[in-house]
């Protein structure tokens, strides 16, 4: 099709520098015309998208049988589920407080398990000394009132720390007592370490070493809440201290060594669960958890399952030895 000179368009030099074509008549639609472009309109939403105006036509705009202005979307997709497009800093506090907790739930598991280290330090370097110095460890065979007295003390201090619970801000003396009760405790096991040859503790040592890293491991890997089994736990407590008076009766009067044995595979047992009770509290990801400031808490929990895991499996392998 030909077209005549006053019918040609414009150069575009000329359309952009001259205003004489600027009443240049439109060509003729065939059809129904179309609706001039969306315009931009500024909106509440975050810096870089367009507003939804300019993103989507309004409904009815291309109503044809091949389009269907009920299926076109109302809203701009995001990478957040539940947080709306007009909200962005809802997404950034979100996720900068989900870092945050995290770091500061990492911090606290580090805190928490150095403290737990400097006490197992001390606690078992008292127990090398009542093993390995001939002379204190005949010292406390010979006089048990040594023995008994380590229970006594033990079961004070341990009675002063739950009465006494200072605030947060008596950071100092809290720590005077986190030491006094890890001395305490390290001076009863090392009481009972003396009564077992030097083989029968090497070997609790390692039992309970394999224990607790495997409790660890099994702790930060496992989807199952042990958090939510507290009852439990404090039914089997309950029945441990009844079958341990049973037993320390009826060993009283005659020595059964498969009681005691039996005794002793229990309570490892018990605190065993125990152990992995307060090391999903630590963790933080369960329905339970302790809060990032009771570090001390947290440490002392873990501390007694270890230190009471050790002593039942060196009962155990006290008896199996001899």
């Amino acid at each position: 099709m030909m077209m005549s000179k006053i019918d040609r368009p414009p150069p575009y030099e000329d359309a952009l520098h001259h205003s004489k074509f600027e009443n240049y008549p439109h060509q003729p639609q065939h059809g129904s015309p179309l609706p001039p472009p969306p315009s931009y309109s500024p909106s509440p939403g975050p810096p870089g998208y367009w507003a939804q105006e300019a993103v989507y036509p309004q409904a009815g705009m291309w109503a044809t049988p091949m389009f269907s202005p009920a299926a076109m979307p109302n809203t701009i997709p995001t990478l957040s589920a539940g947080v709306p497009v007009s909200n962005p800093g809802d997404m950034e506090d979100f996720l900068s407080s989900q870092w945050e907790s995290t770091s500061i739930r990492h911090a606290f598991i580090r805190k928490v398990y150095l403290i737990l280290a400097a006490q197992l330090g001390v606690t078992f370097s008292v127990v090398a000394v009542f093993t390995f110095v001939e002379p204190v460890r005949q010292f406390v065979i010979r006089y048990p009132g040594i023995y008994w007295a380590s229970f006594a003390v033990y079961f004070v201090v341990y009675c002063i720390l739950i009465c006494c619970k200072q605030p947060r801000r008596r950071f100092p003396w809290n720590c005077v007592l986190l030491g006094i009760f890890t001395v305490a405790m390290s001076y009863m096991a090392g009481t009972v370490s003396s009564y077992y040859e030097t083989k029968a503790v090497f070997l609790a040592m390692g039992m309970t070493a394999v224990v607790c890293v495997a409790v660890t491991i099994f702790c930060f890997q496992t989807k199952v809440d042990f958090t939510s089994c507290g009852g439990f736990l404090c039914i089997a407590a309950v029945l441990l201290m009844i079958i341990g008076v049973v037993t320390a009766i009826v060993l009283s009067f005659q020595y059964v060594p498969w009681l005691h044995m039996l005794y002793a595979a229990i309570g490892a047992i018990v605190y065993t669960l125990f152990l992995i009770y307060n090391t999903q509290l630590l963790i933080g990801n369960r329905e339970l958890a302790i809060s990032p400031e009771e570090y001390i808490y947290g440490a002392l929990s873990l501390y007694v399952d270890i230190v009471h895991i050790f002593l039942f499996i060196l009962q155990v392998s006290g008896n199996v030895n001899e």
